[in-house]
């Protein structure tokens, strides 16, 4: 009997040592730095790598010591991180310099065992946009008390709300928009923006453009987001219930040709958006509370039409479906 005790504790023991080992919000973040720095000193080896890690750069994957590893200079002074203690997934937004010239970085890294097994970063190469996250300087760093925290689906559906409700533009859609809300998108505001002296204010109900004048219900309701005819990809990657944040990749599709004409809710006649076939990658940040969307943060470059980010199947990578594939 007792031999069966201790070939039944060997086995345990074994089994507990090839777990991962759980990292708290103290321990996650910090594999940002490490990766971050490593990149400046053009070194991959002074990163926590695991063997057989798979890495993308902008939806391409590449080796390590590839791609922004041999270009980037600088950290910046932006950083706003998004920690999945659940998932062991860590993200991050932020700016960097890249051959000493500003630009914006959306990060993932995913953590086993104190090791970096995944790594994907989006790179938004402007110095307009780096310039613009760092004087705005939204970082999102309160805690959401403990009794109002939102389940992760619950965040994750809501966020879903938001591309689903762009993607149908039909104007009566549930937007879960605080009064509050506000959208930045590389570096500056695209939502409740001053009206230019001398100038009136866009009215909603017969514009036939949307405006960054509009809040972000007003916006929606408009039913002049059109152009946007898919969105797609929807990968929820990292998920912070105690700051009540959400962090997404994704891809913007505009179809163009006869998708750029169309009718707005109360019937008005409108063409508008890109005239040839045209895809934004995307890197969207929500900042949630109490069931509402208040703070938009995204950054976004241009892609081949259709792409996909490197992690998907070919027929997750064209579906609209919102995934927490952060859990996977």
């Amino acid at each position: 009997m007792r031999t069966k005790c201790f070939v039944f504790a060997i086995a345990l023991t074994a089994t507990l040592a090839g777990q991962s080992k759980t990292c708290d919000r103290a321990c996650l973040e910090p594999f940002v730095d490490k990766y971050l720095d490593a990149m400046v000193a053009h070194d991959p080896a002074k990163a926590p790598f695991a063997k057989g890690v798979k890495f993308t750069e902008n939806g391409q994957r590449l080796e390590l010591g590839d791609g922004l590893w041999n270009t980037m200079t600088g950290k910046g002074t932006f950083r706003l991180f998004v920690t999945d203690v659940d998932a062991q997934q860590v993200a991050f937004l932020g700016t960097i310099t890249e051959a000493n010239v500003g630009a914006v970085i959306g990060l993932r890294l995913r953590i086993r065992n104190n090791q970096i097994t995944e790594a994907e970063h989006f790179v938004q190469r402007s110095p307009n946009s780096a310039a613009g996250f760092e004087r705005i300087g939204y970082k999102w760093t309160d805690a959401v008390p403990p009794a109002e925290r939102m389940p992760r689906d619950e965040l994750v559906k809501t966020a879903n709300m938001y591309f689903s409700g762009m993607q149908k533009n039909d104007g009566k859609g549930d937007y879960p928009f605080a009064p509050d809300c506000n959208r930045i998108e590389n570096g500056g505001f695209t939502t409740n923006t001053p009206v230019a002296q001398g100038k009136q204010r866009p009215d909603p109900k017969t514009s036939t453009g949307y405006s960054a004048n509009w809040s972000c219900m007003e916006q929606f309701k408009s039913g002049l987001l059109h152009f946007v005819t898919r969105i797609r990809d929807r990968r929820y990657v990292a998920v912070d219930q105690e700051r009540g944040l959400v962090f997404a990749f994704g891809f913007f599709d505009h179809s163009a040709g006869d998708t750029r004409n169309f009718e707005t809710p109360d019937g008005r006649k409108v063409s508008a958006g890109p005239q040839q076939p045209w895809t934004w990658q995307i890197v969207e940040l929500f900042e949630l509370r109490k069931g509402q969307i208040h703070q938009i943060q995204a950054i976004m470059e241009r892609s081949p039409y259709g792409m996909n980010a490197g992690w998907s199947s070919w027929e997750d990578g064209l579906s609209d479906r919102g995934r927490d594939v952060a859990k996977q």
